[in-house]
């Protein structure tokens, strides 16, 4: 055999070496698209938590700190964080989606069944969070077609990499496949902290901010999805009514009784909220952004590019300013010695 076919040979061998112990899409750069599998990182995660394949999912998503959270269900019934993701793109200020074409991304809490994923996105893979809600409809809230998608570019919607929102794709196909009818989709401006909260008290948004910590601290506490409801407008948690009636988003609210750990939870942080708010200078507080847009209105290139709030190392196609490529695609391309001589 000749010193080039010996060369080649040995390329081949060390290239099936690779594959041996990788898949398409687990760190190589290839896209699979909706029915990629669960890279083997993700799985070996998955046990070690453990967590089950097909076992369901939950997300919570953090605007200001541009983050995404997968958590997902333990054998012993309670949920856990498998993941964080940083958010590719999103678009506009903190504060609720409140009309079509403000290029606003919603804040609340969402659902997301089988028909939300959408396969054939034009931005590669997609998952419709289901806005408008009940709430933002008791609210006169409008717009459609909310999602969290492939790409890194928005108009509302939450962008991931194409990667990661292949692998979000993957895991909420799972979670339906094991027989979770839909998974609880929570948005929220940053994280509930006291220190945040007080940060951003001087906002417009502050009440509605105050009733989604309610929920977000429900979840921390238990370790399980809150029940959500709307009256009076409002968002209202874990609410049980006697003799088989119904809540209505615009109807009066029943008495609440809230358990014991959660008022004491919420006295607790009011109180440490206004301690460090106390502490704080003026420009210790969060300025609100005034910037809005109407439907149908154009938009500068400098306030689009503003408004992105794009992770650094990616364009607006979703693509790294460093392209991924193939291990296996390199390898193959690469000239053996014997080549480079002819």
């Amino acid at each position: 055999m000749s010193a080039r076919r010996l060369a080649t040979a040995a390329l081949l061998a060390a290239s099936l070496a690779v594959l041996a112990g990788c898949q398409p899409g687990d760190g190589l750069g290839d896209l699979m698209g909706a029915q990629a599998p669960l890279s083997p990182g993700i799985v070996k995660l998955i046990r070690a938590s453990n967590m089950g394949e097909n076992s369901p999912i939950l997300i919570r998503l953090y605007k200001e700190e541009s983050e995404l959270e997968v958590w997902k269900q333990k054998t012993d019934g309670s949920f856990a964080l498998l993941k964080t993701y940083p958010i590719c793109a999103w678009s506009g200020k903190l504060g609720p989606k409140q009309k079509e074409g403000d290029r606003q991304a919603p804040e609340g809490f969402y659902n997301i069944g089988p028909g939300q994923l959408n396969p054939t996105s034009n931005y590669h893979l997609a998952l419709d969070i289901g806005y408008p809600n009940v709430y933002d409809k008791a609210n006169g809230f409008t717009g459609e077609h909310l999602m969290v998608h492939g790409s890194c570019n928005s108009s509302g919607c939450y962008a991931m990499d194409n990667w990661q929102v292949e692998e979000l794709y993957a895991l909420a196909r799972k979670a339906f496949e094991g027989g979770q009818r839909n998974f609880q989709f929570q948005a929220m401006p940053f994280r509930m902290t006291p220190k945040n909260m007080a940060r951003h008290r001087n906002s417009e948004h502050y009440a509605f901010w105050k009733m989604l910590k309610d929920g977000a601290d429900r979840f921390e506490m238990t370790k399980k999805p809150v029940a959500v409801g709307v009256c009076e407008k409002r968002y209202v948690f874990d609410e049980t009514l006697a003799d088989g009636r119904k809540l209505t988003p615009e109807g009066e609210c029943p008495a609440l009784q809230d358990p014991a750990e959660i008022v004491a939870k919420r006295m607790a942080d009011e109180e440490l909220e206004k301690q460090i708010a106390a502490t704080m200078a003026p420009t210790d507080f969060a300025v609100p952004v005034s910037t809005s847009y109407k439907t149908g209105s154009p938009i500068t290139a400098e306030a689009y590019a503003a408004e992105q709030h794009r992770r650094e190392g990616y364009d607006r196609d979703g693509k790294p300013t460093t392209a991924k490529t193939s291990m296996f695609k390199n390898l193959l391309q690469k000239k053996t010695p014997a080549e480079k001589d002819d």
